[in-house]
């Protein structure tokens, strides 16, 4: 069988502790020191932030009006931005509707990726002006590089080489992503292997996205996913419509 992990409100206690957490030090460090009269006391040290860009406001644009079709809005602030909060609008009230997993999918899309680097942009997402990644249970290597840091600079050590930490960086952010796709991988080879004594069965689903190759199935009992070719379908010649995001016949 399947079963679903459902995180509780203990969990998501402790999800807070650890975002105050990678918050408070990133912005320890990061921070530029004042004196009592005003002056800056030091620059901030070299560190390794996790930082998420503006969304591109072209993707956004696209986003908001193709979402008018289900009567849902995009706000904007008054200069023209579109802030977390609005985004944040956008997902609750598309909660419980049909459109709920498309929407949610293409907003994703229309966001930045999150990365790691040394020069703090801040974190979109999550609405922070400082962020890092280092909490407990450390998982990832950029967790033991501000481990290192924070040991150093509590000591008074010298300033990290920034260059070295920006290799890392990078390095680190190509790797997540290669790590990402495997966890993928895995999931979805699990998925066949589940479904594979079911082929003939039916089953109830819900387009959960479209290419020009195919529409995405997910079922709704196991949220596994498959993918209709359009190949397959008879009846017509059907083409992707990107655009729209609709699939069409050419006759019907």
């Amino acid at each position: 069988e399947i079963f679903f992990h459902n995180s509780l409100d203990t969990n998501h206690l402790i999800e807070e502790f650890m975002l105050l957490a990678n918050r408070i030090v990133a912005a320890e460090i990061g921070k530029k020191k004042k004196e009592k009269d005003g002056e800056e006391k030091s620059a901030a040290k070299p560190f390794v932030y996790r930082v998420h860009d503006n969304p591109d406001p072209e993707k956004i644009g696209k986003l908001s009006t193709f979402i008018k079709r289900f009567g849902l809005h995009l706000k904007t602030s008054s200069n023209s931005k579109t802030t977390h909060k609005h985004i944040n609008a956008l997902l609750d009230d598309c909660q419980g509707r049909p459109c709920q997993t498309l929407v949610e999918t293409l907003t994703i899309r229309s966001m930045a990726k999150a990365v790691y680097s040394t020069d703090n942009i801040g974190h979109y997402g999550l609405a922070f002006a400082y962020y890092t990644h280092f909490t407990s249970p450390i998982r990832r290597y950029p967790d033991m590089m501000v481990h290192r840091l924070l040991a150093r600079y509590l000591t008074e050590g010298k300033s990290a080489d920034k260059r070295t930490l920006e290799s890392q960086c990078v390095n680190a952010s190509e790797r997540e992503v290669v790590a990402s796709e495997a966890e993928r991988a895995s999931i979805k080879y699990k998925m066949v292997e589940f479904m594979s004594d079911k082929i003939g069965e039916m089953f109830k689903g819900h387009v959960s996205g479209m290419s020009e190759w195919g529409i995405y199935v997910e079922l709704n009992d196991t949220h596994i996913e498959g993918m209709a070719f359009l190949r397959d379908i008879e009846g017509d010649y059907y083409t992707y419509d990107e655009a729209r995001f609709e699939v069409v016949g050419r006759m019907t």
